[in-house]
């Protein structure tokens, strides 16, 4: 897997976390240091630990599905991406609460961040560099998350369902293509 490819499945699994950093950045009067340091490290730092972690449960049974390893990822990436573009035509948008605390940031940070799990099984598959994969989602997340935040504050909910849209195509694109090439190249 190259970089593009990798950069690309970051910049899809952040959107999660970018809708749910436009919906905190409509929660409150004016975004501040503080609450863009706190979406970034918890955004961010969840989506670069998940993948971490289900990489590392990949690695362990890699060998018993080295022959369908790319049906894994397939599907993994199309289960996701198709959550995504449901949620984006979802009618429930919620209600985000201008609270920044700890519990309840840990609640989003894992809700938002779940799909990585996945991710970090599939990259295992792929034997994707896991330290170089964290790193890229872990900052592309913080960044949009940030991103997110302020573009809620002043644009409004206009681009949460249009990110989550955005991200489930992206995944599923990925998995097609991980798919293509283990099959016909």
């Amino acid at each position: 897997m190259n970089f593009w490819e990798l950069f690309i499945i970051a910049v899809g699994l952040s959107m999660d976390a970018f809708a749910v950093s436009i919906c905190k950045g409509l929660s409150v009067r004016k975004v501040t240091v503080r609450e863009g340091i706190s979406v970034a490290v918890w955004f961010g730092g969840f989506q670069a630990l998940m993948p971490l972690l289900g990489f590392f449960l990949g690695v362990t049974f890699s060998d018993f599905v080295t022959n369908i390893d790319h049906w894994i990822a397939f599907v993994l990436l199309s289960i996701i991406g198709g959550n995504m573009v449901k949620e984006a035509f979802s009618k429930d948008a919620g209600e985000v609460s201008p609270d920044f605390s700890f519990k309840t940031m840990l609640a989003m940070a894992v809700a938002t961040s779940i799909d990585a799990f996945a991710i970090g099984v599939t990259l295992a598959f792929l034997n994707a560099n896991i330290w170089i994969s964290v790193l890229l989602i872990g900052i592309t997340t913080a960044a949009f998350s940030v991103a997110g935040l302020y573009i809620g504050n002043a644009f409004g909910s206009h681009y949460k369902s249009k990110a989550e849209l955005a991200g489930g195509i992206i995944l599923i694109i990925m998995g097609v293509k991980i798919l293509i090439d283990h099959l016909f190249l």
